[in-house]
């Protein structure tokens, strides 16, 4: 099984990077194999109608991506909350994902917070950005309060650290067992995106 990490931060050595790093760690010592996709820098360009036509452009930096995407069995969707907000170049790979890249396949959402917030993204994310793509969001999700003091020892360093862990591990878990159980709904034949190509 194939894991992509989402790290949503524009950021150059972010939380958000760190986190998704620690994800990846959790992930590999139980044989799931993983990819953290970054967008620290920024790399992708805004959505235009180019992304339809598969201009040259679009192809040399959407492509990439895309396939690692594709090959993907799951996501880990990992969000810092600026001023309340997901990140914009989040949000702009979510319009230019659709259903070949994530579409019915499950994704846990891990917000981050330098102090004690987190919940705006979790709830953005469930409210804005799977209508087209499809994505299917876990029920369950992780936030990582005070994430300058946390994830940063090989074993936790008090209980606040030792909660997030398991959290975490909890919602991994669940991420598996989804990513196993929606292969099956993929290849039922019951979807149907030419007659339903868009969300309501």
């Amino acid at each position: 099984m194939r894991l992509a990490i989402i790290s949503g931060s524009h950021r150059k050595n972010s939380e958000s990077d760190r986190v998704a790093n620690f994800i990846a760690t959790e992930l590999n010592k139980n044989a799931v194999e993983t990819d953290i996709i970054s967008l620290a820098g920024n790399p992708l360009p805004l959505w235009d109608e180019g992304v339809w036509s598969g201009g040259a452009e679009w192809k040399r930096v959407w492509a990439p991506v895309a396939q690692r995407l594709r090959v993907a069995s799951g996501f880990v969707v990992v969000s810092p909350e600026w001023a309340g907000m997901v990140p914009p170049g989040l949000k702009n790979l979510f319009l230019l994902c659709g259903v070949e890249e994530v579409g019915h396949k499950p994704a846990l959402i891990v917000t981050v917070s330098s102090g004690i917030g987190g919940s705006y993204p979790v709830a953005e994310l469930r409210s804005s950005s799977y209508k087209n793509n499809r994505i299917v969001y876990l029920p369950e999700h992780v936030i990582v309060r005070d994430v300058g003091n946390l994830l940063k020892e090989s074993v936790p360093v008090g209980d606040r650290d030792s909660d997030t862990r398991t959290r975490i591990a909890y919602g991994l878990r669940l991420l598996v067992e989804y990513s196993k159980a929606l292969e099956s709904v993929r290849e039922s034949g019951v979807i149907n995106h030419s007659e339903f190509p868009y969300g309501l």
